[in-house]
């Protein structure tokens, strides 16, 4: 059974969001070793500069590169990232099995993204829609497409 890891800028408040990524969690357990790392978003004042952005975003990287394991994949969710099916989802992770690599690694950034030194050392850049959502809801989302990418690869009726 493998590692994953979800590191997650910004925590969950709200209780359906929790429940929901809770759900996933447990639906993951007969797949997977999962981790979710919550870091702290760096507070950023009402209308921030974008050099104000950027050494937030910064700071949030050093957080997130620290929490990466060695021989790891990762995979970054960002705007910029390449739109992917499910089955394409499945296939990768897939591939990541036959991989040397011991973990993988999905990062979501926080409300203002991921720093530029992030997204440079990850091997895939993974865009959820052009429309934009709430990154906490990324987090749900991200953990349902993993249980769909690990439901498709046994056959299972669950993807349709």
């Amino acid at each position: 059974m493998r590692d994953l890891h979800l590191i997650c800028v910004g925590k969950l408040k709200e209780s359906f969001y929790r429940e929901a990524c809770e759900e996933y969690r447990k639906r993951l357990g007969a797949f997977c070793r999962l981790t979710v790392t919550e870091l702290a978003e760096e507070r950023l004042p009402q209308n921030p500069s974008p050099a104000q952005i950027a050494a937030a975003l910064e700071k949030e990287g050093g957080a997130i590169r620290s929490r990466i394991p060695a021989s790891s994949r990762v995979i970054a969710l960002c705007v910029e990232g390449k739109l992917r099916s499910s089955e394409e989802l499945a296939e990768m992770l897939r591939d990541w099995d036959q991989s040397p690599e011991r973990s993988l690694v999905f990062v979501i950034g926080g409300s203002y993204g991921l720093a530029e030194s992030v997204k440079r050392l990850v091997q895939v850049r993974l865009s959820m829609s052009p429309m934009t959502f709430p990154h906490h809801l990324a987090r749900v989302m991200v953990l349902e497409q993993i249980y769909r990418a690990f439901k498709i690869g046994e056959g299972s009726a669950y993807h349709k």
